[in-house]
């Protein structure tokens, strides 16, 4: 079996194949794309395994092509859908291509001389100046009406299945469109192999049936499965729904980090095969491991390192962790100033916070500030009594009873950050 069909197996990522794959994989380097609709100004983390098939993909000596679906996102695909979606203005659109553009490049080898170098492309280059009349005549003929709706996703949405609303022309022509690229590709890229999503199986084979009929040739198609959470509910969003972004601006690195962090036990078993490179031995050592002592989640450790460092880099990952670790006593008040406003705050996210007048706040004795002021302890002599017992840090910094807080102690220029022992946190915004 090819090597690259084997690393999909054993780390869970293999769906399904057409016959011949396996073949064409041993015979020759191969050419192979993945689409990306460009929804939005920022892949999220659901498109990360398909990322991560074109690097594995390039890595066993295979020419990776990545598709920015500046065409296809016109439309949008209707598989596993069961409305359709709104559609964009060409404007946002090819603004929304760029930005992919420049998040993809960070993921696969483009640079260099090798004849596998990696390729982006965008199917608006060659579908804008495609006339209707030029598209019904030239490739619509080729493919009936009733292959089309023999197709899952179609017969989903004209069935109403799982509450489905029914489907336009405009969604039902996508699986032709996304076949024509196919055939452009296998005609001008070289491109023999199809990869994406098991739901991309029916506009996979549509572009294979395209390409046999249109250019007498032969094409492959292989997809991996649809990730779920080993509770069978859905990867990739927060509890209350919101996308996990591959921008930082989006999803900062900490909370990026903390997502993967959080895993339960038998998912990071899942997750460290599908969204990490580390090899077999490696990752069967590091569950033995979990399993002797669960409770120091080195397995999570390790995937929320290895993915953040992917994703965002080591700097990135290093400021994450400690950001992390403010939480656990296990940082420096260095590492308490160098957080910005938007990662403080979500570090501290659901620790009592409360708004007081910078005149309540600076110049204030410390006894003073701890209970009357702020109320973060009940009384003056319970104030006096945690101080003395030097249990008592501002901004990760013990002080005593003669601490008098100024400006330059506040955090962003606004936050103050008191706390009693290791674990019992206050945040003081400053007004």
């Amino acid at each position: 079996m090819n090597s690259f069909i084997e690393e999909l197996k054993w780390r869970g990522l293999f769906a399904d194949m057409m016959p011949g794959t396996d073949e064409q994989l041993n015979k020759e380097v191969t050419t192979a794309y993945i689409g990306f609709d460009p929804t939005a100004d920022s892949l999220h983390i659901g498109s990360l395994i398909q990322i991560k098939i074109l690097a594995h993909f390039q890595q066993h000596g295979h020419k990776p092509i990545a598709l920015v679906g500046g065409a296809t996102g016109m439309i949008g695909d209707p598989s596993g859908k069961s409305a359709e979606r709104n559609l964009l203005d060409e404007a946002t659109l090819l603004h929304y291509v760029d930005c992919l553009k420049n998040q993809l490049s960070r993921f696969l080898h483009f640079e260099g001389n090798e004849p596998n170098k990696a390729e982006l492309v965008n199917n608006y280059d060659w579908m804008k100046n495609f006339s209707f009349l030029d598209f019904a005549k030239n490739v619509g003929k080729n493919i009936t009406v009733n292959y089309m709706m023999s197709k899952d996703s179609v017969k989903k949405r004209l069935t109403g299945e799982g509450g489905a609303e029914g489907m336009s022309f405009t969604e039902f022509t996508y699986q032709l469109i996304q076949g024509y690229d196919f055939l452009h590709l296998y005609q001008n890229n070289n491109v023999k192999l199809q990869m994406g999503g098991s739901d991309q199986w029916g506009n996979i084979t549509t572009g294979t049936e395209l390409i046999r009929r249109k250019a007498q040739g032969e094409a492959f198609a292989l997809t991996v499965p649809l990730i779920t959470k080993a509770d069978g509910t859905k990867f990739g969003k927060s509890e209350s729904g919101e996308n996990y972004w591959l921008d930082k601006k989006k999803t900062s690195p900490y909370k990026f980090y903390q997502f993967w962090f959080n895993s339960r036990d038998d998912d990071a078993e899942r997750f460290i095969k599908f969204y990490t490179f580390l090899g077999k031995e490696e990752i069967e050592s590091l569950i033995e491991e979990h399993k002797t002592a669960p409770h120091e989640r080195k397995l999570q450790r390790k995937l929320a390192e290895e993915v953040t460092v992917w994703v965002h880099g080591k700097e990135e990952y290093e400021k994450a962790l400690k950001a992390s670790e403010i939480l656990f006593g296990r940082s420096t008040a260095e590492d308490l100033v160098s957080l910005d406003e938007e990662t403080f705050l979500e570090v501290f996210d659901g620790v009592p916070q409360k708004e007081i007048a910078k005149a309540d706040v600076l110049g204030i004795n410390i006894i003073d500030l701890l209970s009357e002021k702020s109320g973060f302890l009940k009384s003056k002599s319970e104030a006096q009594r945690e101080i003395k017992g030097n249990a008592i840090s501002i901004n990760k910094q013990k002080v005593n009873d003669t601490f008098i807080a100024n400006e330059s102690d506040l955090l962003n220029g606004k936050f103050l950050l008191l706390q009693k022992g290791k674990k019992n946190y206050f945040v003081i915004k400053v007004q």
